[in-house]
């Protein structure tokens, strides 16, 4: 059980944080089943940093089609099963660029690496390769940028990944590698320095990060440090904070969320849009709350349906 903190060394907090802007930030978004209308907090504040957006899935989200100056990026989260040679991902993109939607970015394989009980696609450095070649590289030839498979941030990400390039032979050229990490700060900026070093070419977009179950005042003190970082170091182009959904249904700890349990705006939450703080303070949910699956489980268990029935 996360131990919560008042509102008095919460307010203590504003000092560490103004309200900042970057047109690096875009939403990570994940689905409210049981509050839908949380889907519109991200786009409904005026003056919102945020410039794009994904939601694991190469559809468009109905609440944002239209939205303006809202990027929408699709990504090919899994594989195809076994046998199936089908190009679902390649020809949704091109038919909607036929439409006339832009699309000038896509990413990759959603944390390869890892299983599906914590939000991974779990596939094979060799399939990867050969469902990369079918449906993600042929899109540089209609002016589109790649995203590199999305790996964890633990060491069998970065093994997995150079594996993935290994059997790619040369026929992979992604422009841009996603990172996830959880964790503390220090370890984000030696991660992001590491695939830096590793991947030179690549600019980095960090398409999940966060301090997972700590306290108030050090989760934010992350939140401040590592937006920082972000916006200072040049090759990183984009970033997305995972968090937003209601503090009630976090996996990765309360003080993660955007949103408290009644779907207010957190300081984190408030800053990330570019305003100013709101002494919301999160905390975790009751029974009432946790009755709806942890944010990250529900969205995977639905993403991993799919694709068997795919």
């Amino acid at each position: 059980m996360v131990f919560l903190r008042s509102a008095a060394p919460a307010a203590a907090l504003l000092t560490l944080a103004a309200a900042s802007s970057s047109s690096k930030r875009g939403l990570c978004f994940v689905p409210s089943k049981n509050h839908p209308e949380d889907n519109k907090i991200w786009t409904n504040n005026a003056g919102s940093d945020l410039t794009w957006y994904y939601n694991y899935e190469y559809e468009p989200t109905d609440e944002y089609k239209d939205v303006f100056d809202f990027e929408y990026v699709p990504m090919l989260w899994g594989a195809s099963p076994d046998g199936d040679s089908s190009t679902p991902f390649l020809d949704s993109i091109r038919s909607r660029l036929a439409s006339g939607a832009s699309i000038k970015h896509v990413l990759g394989f959603n944390e390869p690496d890892g299983p599906h009980s914590t939000g991974g696609s779990l596939i094979a450095p060799e399939e990867a390769a050969a469902e990369w070649q079918r449906q993600m590289e042929p899109l540089r030839d209609d002016g589109i940028k790649l995203g590199a498979p999305a790996v964890t941030g633990s060491p069998d990400g970065m093994m997995w990944l150079q594996d993935f390039f290994t059997y790619c032979n040369g026929s992979c050229t992604p422009d841009f590698l996603p990172v996830h990490f959880y964790g503390s700060f220090e370890g984000l900026a030696s991660k992001i320095g590491e695939v830096t070093v590793a991947y030179p070419r690549l600019e980095v977009w960090v398409t999940e990060w966060g301090f997972d179950n700590q306290g108030l005042e050090e989760t934010q003190k992350f939140y401040n440090e590592s937006v920082r970082m972000f916006d200072d170091w040049s090759n990183i182009t984009r970033y997305s904070y995972f968090g937003a959904f209601r503090s009630g249904v976090s996996n990765v700890g309360p003080n993660v969320a955007m949103l408290t349990e009644k779907g207010e705006l957190t300081d984190i939450g408030s800053w990330y849009l570019g305003g100013a703080a709101t002494n919301n303070i999160p905390h975790a949910g009751g029974a009432g709350a946790m009755s709806e699956m942890s944010a990250r489980t529900l969205f995977v268990t639905v993403l991993v349906a799919l694709f068997v029935i795919w």
